[in-house]
């Protein structure tokens, strides 16, 4: 018990898996979701850096900690609506940063076919939004998106 203490107490990202484990608290998906945002929309007026990878690592550590799909989906369309958003916002373009945004949008439509119909709609419509803001991207980007839509959903 006593390192199970220790742990908790040495880092945040600790408390945040224990939590989530063990389904303590409020919004488990909140400080993943909090990570997605940091490292995909960041702050320009505040020279923040952007990373894909650090955003990557707050969906596996929550595939780590639990692995619900549902969780998982949420995640991961909320990356492609941080990404897809930032870029279209501030106009942001970058080869390597698009290549994940493409990658995580057919991630999600992977994950859709674990998930109840009504929750699949939902998550179906949020991509929509994206695969839609995305052709303003340029680099196919909304092309692509268009291609995995038909080929995941037959739309």
């Amino acid at each position: 018990m006593g390192l199970i203490q220790d742990l908790y107490a040495a880092h945040n990202d600790n408390r945040t898996f224990l939590h989530t484990r063990f389904g303590l608290g409020g919004d488990l998906l909140k400080p993943y979701k909090e990570k997605l945002e940091r490292w995909l929309w960041p702050d320009v007026l505040r020279n923040q850096d952007i990373s894909v990878a650090k955003a990557k690592q707050a969906i596996s550590s929550y595939r780590k900690a639990v692995g619900e799909a549902a969780g998982l989906a949420e995640l991961m369309v909320s990356f492609c609506e941080s990404a897809a958003g930032f870029s279209n916002d501030v106009g942001y373009q970058d080869e390597g940063y698009f290549d994940a945004l493409v990658n995580m949008f057919e991630q999600a439509l992977k994950v859709k076919c674990q998930l109840p119909a009504s929750d699949r709609d939902t998550l179906i419509a949020r991509l929509d939004r994206v695969r839609t803001m995305s052709h303003n991207l340029g680099y196919g980007v909304g092309d692509d998106m268009d291609s995995l839509l038909v080929d995941y959903t037959g739309n």
